[in-house]
């Protein structure tokens, strides 16, 4: 990290309260000005003691209350990260929707950055699964999920090449170009766990190393019970919750 970014030199000459209190507010005003961003590590607790000229004992007391407060989060065997607040979402379990849907509900604008996509020859988990004939394909679409231009959630999908035949000429929604040819899910198996983001998926989503996410498998089904696709999303945990309504039996 480069001086301009966090200027420790001066913290001395910052006039006003204690030592530990002028270091806070020099780490809070540079994550206002966006000279610290979302993910960005801070310089070790030693490093930053002797570049202010202060014992590591202030520079523990300024950082746990950031800690505490929720804009530095510690990742142990990795260091400290800058956490950009981001305004949680609520996915319910019991609908059927694309991600560009959802958005489209909560008034937000979905996008993709697409990672790849193309058609392949199936592996035998995909040709089990999609119940494909030995002479198909499979249509894999890999690409980061955006809403307002922030990274949401990392998301593959595979589908028969019958179903979708130009993985190329999928836009934004796979499922609005799926109705143009008239092809919609009716049903789908959800599967939900907790898992540690490798690290080119935490760089991605451009959230800390060791960072947990949310891992959602599905399986959708047309109205005649055909596999139409396979998907797993990686959902970052600190902007997603996942909600299910339950009904109490008699």
């Amino acid at each position: 990290m480069n001086e301009n970014a966090l200027p420790l030199s001066q913290l001395q000459a910052v006039r006003g309260g204690p030592l530990y209190v002028k270091l806070k507010k020099m780490i809070e005003q540079a994550m206002s000005d966006g000279r610290l961003k979302h993910g960005d590590a801070l310089p070790a607790e030693r490093d930053i003691a002797d570049a202010a000229a202060i014992s590591r004992v202030t520079v523990r007391k300024a950082i746990d209350e950031l800690v505490d407060e929720g804009l530095l989060v510690r990742r142990r065997g990795s260091g400290t990260f800058v956490v950009k607040p981001v305004p949680r979402m609520q996915q319910p379990l019991t609908r059927l929707t694309s991600f560009s849907e959802d958005m489209r509900r909560r008034g937000m604008v979905a996008g993709s950055r697409w990672l790849g996509r193309g058609l392949f020859h199936p592996t035998p988990e995909e040709t089990m699964t999609l119940g494909l004939s030995g002479q198909a394909r499979v249509a894999r679409l890999a690409r980061l999920r955006t809403a307002n231009d922030m990274a949401i959630a990392l998301e593959r999908t595979s589908l028969p090449d019958d179903i979708l035949p130009d993985p190329d000429g999928v836009e934004n929604s796979l499922y609005q170009a799926l109705l143009q040819r008239n092809i919609r899910p009716v049903r789908a198996n959800q599967r939900i766990s907790a898992v540690l983001l490798k690290e080119d998926e935490w760089e991605s989503l451009g959230v800390p190393p060791g960072s947990a996410a949310l891992c959602v498998q599905r399986i959708a089904y047309l109205d005649s019970g055909r596999v139409m696709e396979v998907s797993t999303a990686l959902y970052r945990s600190d902007a997603y919750d996942l909600v299910a309504e339950l009904t109490i039996g008699s």
